[in-house]
């Protein structure tokens, strides 16, 4: 060394101008604003954000034309923590209802269309805005709705923060007018993108703000109107989002609120010949029912993009660092109460290691806070409804005939008042043992031999899904194996496997995890645009005038 790096910093304490503030990390778009709950501050705006939420009476429904419209078969909205606390209420759309917001976006969309990209990306920007002043009452609302703990709804407000800003870039990009393409003198060949109508935007209670707010910002950035139906359980953020969006400056009748049930407003939406596009986030098997509805339409063939869930599992090998591999286990697994698509379900251990690294997950598990997702200090909220609940608690009694519990977290007094769930490590008896994904705070382990690492990881590959994957190792043959072995769309080395940024991790699956394009990526925009090529021969006019400026 040939000088004490701590005395040539201390020399230089000014911030190196190569070096960007976090605002400007990702160069291309502005990064999202967050919260510290450590600092009193916050925690002060979070309880007056959450009083406020706590005394009004909060409201959902058809909106359309920016007008909440009575709909149908009203329903009381429950917090998932405590579910004698009714929080607000909701009416499901009807056909009439439906009907209408198409006939209105039908008109707006032709006008928003023709803007382009620069035209539409400031609205996109606004609604970014927009979501990080109301930072305190959205994660208070998601909170109470779906079940989140503070730093969870923080990070999804930002998701949805970055991918207005995001898609607001690619608007510019993609559609900011033709392509030149080269071809022979004489010619002049362009590319143009425009968008393709209306797009059904149908998203999930696990990401309540963040996914519906980034499928209608991805929608709208091509220049499409959008009617976008919320998950039953999470109606209340979906409206305050709406809400935002015409705050921002979007024209009302390019964005309609419609909720309701699966099996009536996704049905009629679906079905309906105004329909140009699908966009859909949630399970396998309702994707598939969605697939052949739309396959089964007469008319012209539409575009349907799905994002579905992932028996998503992580390998690690005797090289790995313990402390690490805990950390980002019991992150991957636990985190958001393991209602993420992307979490962890399968831990793939090597026998020489396996009882080691099991001992620091229990101590780990310990130490992790269930309860109340308003409070500060909680780590792990509730499952989001008793459905939920009962198919852990059957899946759980499943475990305990034929699996191990190696660990159960405690849950806290009163815990019956809502949907709380003790989550759980189990080892498993084979690398096969699971068929399919399992919604929620457990996470099951299994030993493999790592002479048989090839047989094990087909096994999982073998399930036909394909989301994410991790990888524990200090050797890179190994992790290289692993990702040539298991399918994911997005592997993730050395680090948690949830927690995809946009624009850095752009996130989606293939084979029975999802569609593509993914979300918040390069090419996020493209199957909700249409293509028009245009080939001029201007050598039929006189000439082609390029010619005299060689």
């Amino acid at each position: 060394v040939a000088a004490d790096p701590i005395s040539t910093v201390e020399a230089h304490p000014d911030r190196h101008a190569k070096i960007p503030v976090p605002k400007d990390m990702y160069m291309d778009r502005q990064n999202s604003l967050g919260r510290d709950y450590s600092q009193l501050a916050d925690r002060e705006r979070h309880a007056l954000a959450l009083e406020k939420v706590d005394s009004e009476k909060l409201t959902s429904g058809p909106i359309i034309g920016g007008k909440l419209k009575a709909g149908v078969n009203a329903q009381d909205v429950t917090n998932p923590f405590d579910t004698t606390r009714v929080l607000g209420h909701v009416s499901e759309a009807s056909a009439d209802d439906i009907d209408a917001a198409i006939d209105a976006a039908a008109r707006a969309q032709i006008i928003w269309d023709r803007k382009g990209g620069a035209g539409r990306a400031p609205v996109l920007r606004a609604m970014a805005d927009a979501l990080e002043a109301d930072m305190d009452r959205l994660v208070a609302l998601l909170s109470r709705e779906a079940g989140k703990t503070l730093n969870d709804g923080v990070a999804e407000v930002r998701e949805a923060a970055d991918f207005c800003r995001y898609y607001a870039m690619l608007a510019e990009r993609d559609f900011g007018g033709p392509q030149e393409l080269k071809g022979p003198v004489g010619e002049i060949n362009s590319l143009v993108l425009h968008g393709r109508g209306i797009f059904a935007c149908i998203s999930p209670w696990n990401f309540p703000l963040a996914i519906f707010t980034g499928q209608i910002a991805a929608a709208l950035a091509a220049g499409n109107a959008v009617l976008a139906k919320p998950a039953e359980q999470t109606p209340l953020i979906a409206a305050e989002a709406v809400r935002l969006y015409y705050k921002a400056g979007l024209d009302a009748n390019l964005l309609a609120l419609v909720p309701g049930r699966g099996e009536t407003v996704g049905a009629a939406l679906v079905s309906h010949p105004g329909i140009d596009g699908v966009a859909f986030t949630g399970g396998t098997d309702t994707a598939n029912l969605i697939n052949r509805s739309l396959a089964a339409r007469p008319g012209a063939i539409i575009p349907f993009i799905a994002e579905t869930g992932g028996l998503n599992g992580m390998f690690v090998d005797t090289t790995a660092l313990k402390e690490q591999v805990i950390d980002d286990v019991i992150l991957s697994a636990f985190g958001s109460s393991g209602q993420r698509c992307s979490a962890l379900r399968l831990l793939y251990v090597p026998n020489e290691a396996a009882d080691a690294l099991i001992e620091g997950l229990k101590g780990a598990l310990a130490a992790q806070v269930v309860g109340d997702p308003t409070d500060p200090s909680t780590d792990i909220g509730p499952v989001i409804d008793a459905d939920a609940k009962a198919a852990l608690d059957a899946h759980l009694k499943r475990l305990k005939g034929d699996a191990k519990i190696i660990a159960r977290a405690e849950l806290p007094a009163g815990a019956g008042k809502g949907h709380l769930f003790a989550p759980t490590i189990a080892e498993i008896p084979t690398p096969d043992y699971l068929e399919r994904e399992v919604f929620g705070p457990i996470l099951h382990v299994c030993r493999y031999e790592p002479s048989k690492l090839k047989e094990t990881a087909s096994k999982l590959a073998q399930r036909g899904y394909g989301l994410t994957l991790g990888v524990h190792s200090r050797i890179e043959a190994f992790a290289e194996e692993v990702t040539r072995l298991v399918p994911a769309g997005n592997v993730y080395i050395n680090r948690s496997i949830i927690g995809a940024v946009v624009g850095v991790q752009p996130f989606g699956g293939e084979g029975l995890s999802g569609t593509g394009p993914k979300a918040g990526g390069p090419y996020s925009l493209i199957r909700y645009a249409s293509e028009k090529a245009i080939s001029n021969n201007i050598s039929a006019q006189g000439g082609d005038p390029a010619l005299l400026n060689l």
